[in-house]
């Protein structure tokens, strides 16, 4: 019970702290009190907790067995599941998980914003628009795109195996980074600008003006990468508007939000209630189908 609650716990001290930079040193004049705070602090709560446990429920009950099934007739089991870091200290599993699953989330991340139907599931996040760039808003995001960062990870940490301790280490440090990455603060790191991210250049990853092609800064815990890829951006002025061209369309509901493609796909779902309707059917279901193992 106590190593399941030490990530909430962290969450919220880590979300108490950055508040506070807040208010003492913001950067920008915002209201504390915004229209979509509710629907941020609704993320916060169901992203930092019960969709982990809804993914791990319905991974380890339906798809994983599937996926162990599989591997065992290829006969490839030990290949996936090699455990190539389980006999390392655990200070090198640290510093490996945070390289590899930070470069893994870079590469995910910049196919949500170069691949069209990708980016549909990464909208939710980039709908923060001006007023509301603040800590809060690092945890403003669809389900859909935690499923596929989780997909994309998970033959990655099964062959290396690190220890949960390591996870968890870097699952804290993103947080907090995440947190700061997105905070009413004037932080450039100074020379640690070419290792770590930072508000003054996360901001810009969330440029209106940005497309496909020219979006920059897609950097979570390291801006190494946008720096050695070429996709840096860290000029002294932030951008002159947030969001993306229709903005104004995204549902700011946290229910209607969850079916967001759908409403595209089929705008007779947008009408009002409808999506909302649907957002509770899904998150009951998949509620259900979480199984007994994830409690």
């Amino acid at each position: 019970m106590a190593a399941a609650l030490t990530y909430p716990i962290a969450l919220a001290t880590i979300s108490l702290f950055v508040f506070a930079l807040e208010r003492f040193f913001p950067l920008r004049a915002q209201r504390l009190l915004r229209p979509a705070l509710g629907w941020d602090l609704v993320h916060l709560v169901f992203n930092g907790h019960f969709l982990g446990v809804i993914f791990f429920g319905v991974a380890s009950t339906h798809i994983l067995p599937q996926i162990d099934g599989a591997l065992a007739r290829w006969g490839v089991v030990d290949a996936v599941y090699r455990n190539a870091a389980a006999d390392w200290p655990l200070w090198a599993q640290i510093i490996v998980a945070l390289v590899v699953v930070d470069f893994l989330q870079w590469c995910v991340h910049v196919s949500l914003h170069r691949v069209p139907w990708l980016w549909e599931t990464h909208k939710c996040h980039h709908s923060i628009e001006d007023g509301e760039m603040d800590w809060i808003v690092s945890f403003r995001f669809q389900w859909t795109e935690v499923a596929i960062y989780r997909a994309v990870l998970y033959l990655p940490l099964a062959w290396f195996g690190f220890s949960s301790v390591a996870i968890l280490f870097h699952a804290i440090l993103g947080t907090l980074i995440g947190h700061l990455n997105h905070a009413n603060l004037g932080i450039s790191w100074g020379p640690l600008r070419y290792v770590f991210n930072s508000p003054k250049m996360h901001i810009w990853h969330h440029d209106y003006e940005g497309d496909t092609k020219t979006t920059k800064n897609f950097g979570i815990i390291f801006s190494t990468w946008d720096w050695l890829f070429g996709t840096a951006y860290m000029p002294d002025h932030p951008p002159a508007r947030l969001g993306f061209p229709g903005v104004e369309t995204f549902p700011k509901s946290f229910l209607a939000s969850a079916v967001w493609p759908v409403q595209r796909w089929f705008p007779a779902v947008a009408r009002p209630g409808v999506a909302s309707v649907l957002g509770v059917a899904l998150i009951v279901a998949a509620w259900l189908l979480h199984g007994p193992r994830a409690t």
